[in-house]
């Protein structure tokens, strides 16, 4: 062919003649060089089936194949294989390899794909004799007088397993937390205030039980170190409950932070004289009067913070 014999070029001239039409069309009979054949025998239902179409000619013909456009029928286009134009000995070849497959059902299917050619404004479309493939089925044909068995009703109901409701779970999920959600933004404050309150009712139950315990072991040793362990046990609570560095205060610090309490005043002064001085006997009964203000002033402030 001539310079306008590429395969790319042609389906466009192919397309846009047979939309748009041309000035003058005829039909011929297929050309001694023009050949369409399967490349089997048979197919099966859906299997892959090549068709080849080639065209002997001279030199200067403008021959233009089909392409995904054209009609297939009764085969379906799944694409193709073309091959350059190879021209020897002053006879050119053109050549195409479609890739084809059928879903029908008759026992001879045949195809003639039609090739254009031009010839200035006229266009020619030539085809090549049909060429025919046999379906290969797969299962036996019933005879046509044999007789269909009966059918038979069958109405027993089948137990069916079932079968966990995963979207229903997840919505019920949803809403529970949504709800709870709710709740604890809506009584936040009031579930702090509680836990709050349950916590310094614990921490002072744990202070009373520790503060009895340093008191009786002072009843039965008269040690100025318990004394000493009475008193850090209850500047701990009282920095906990107070919310300060109470514990690291001196006497007079703490006596100046509780506005000069007589009770704080008079319970750390005379554990102070057993603890930095010489235990005497009647220093005794001083002490178990400190221990009791000590007491009864952390009980007093616990209840005014707790209300």
């Amino acid at each position: 062919m001539g310079k306008y014999s590429s395969i790319g070029k042609a389906v466009s001239c192919l397309a846009l003649s047979l939309l748009l039409g041309s000035p003058a069309r005829a039909q011929a009979g297929p050309p001694a060089g023009l050949q369409g054949r399967f490349l089997k025998k048979t197919v099966l239902v859906g299997e892959p089936l090549d068709y080849e179409l080639r065209y002997e000619h001279e030199p200067g013909l403008e021959v233009v194949f089909p392409d995904s456009l054209a009609r297939f029928a009764p085969f379906e286009y799944t694409g193709k294989t073309y091959f350059p134009t190879r021209t020897r000995q002053g006879r050119s070849l053109d050549r195409t390899i479609y890739h084809l497959r059928t879903f029908r059902l008759d026992s001879v299917q045949s195809l003639a794909l039609p090739v254009a050619v031009l010839r200035g404004p006229d266009t020619l479309s030539v085809a090549p004799p049909p060429s025919q493939v046999r379906l290969r089925r797969t299962a036996a044909s019933a005879p046509a007088t044999a007789d269909l068995p009966p059918l038979r009703q069958n109405l027993t109901l089948v137990p069916v397993e079932p079968v966990f409701n995963y979207p229903y779970w997840l919505a019920g999920a949803a809403v529970v937390l949504l709800l709870l959600g709710g709740g604890a933004a809506l009584f936040r404050r009031r579930l702090t205030r509680r836990y709050q309150a349950y916590k310094l009712s614990k921490n002072h139950r744990y202070f009373l039980a520790q503060f009895a315990r340093h008191v009786e072991r002072f009843d039965l040793s008269r040690s100025a170190t318990n004394v000493e362990r009475a008193v850090v046990l209850w500047k701990n609570y009282l920095a906990g409950l107070e919310n300060s560095e109470l514990s690291s205060f001196t006497t007079r610090e703490i006596v100046a932070y509780f506005e000069n309490d007589i009770d704080v005043r008079n319970a750390l002064s005379a554990t102070d004289k057993v603890i930095y001085g010489n235990l005497q006997t009647e220093d005794a009964k001083e002490v178990d009067r400190a221990f009791q203000r000590l007491r009864g002033f952390a009980e007093r402030r616990y209840t005014s913070l707790v209300g």
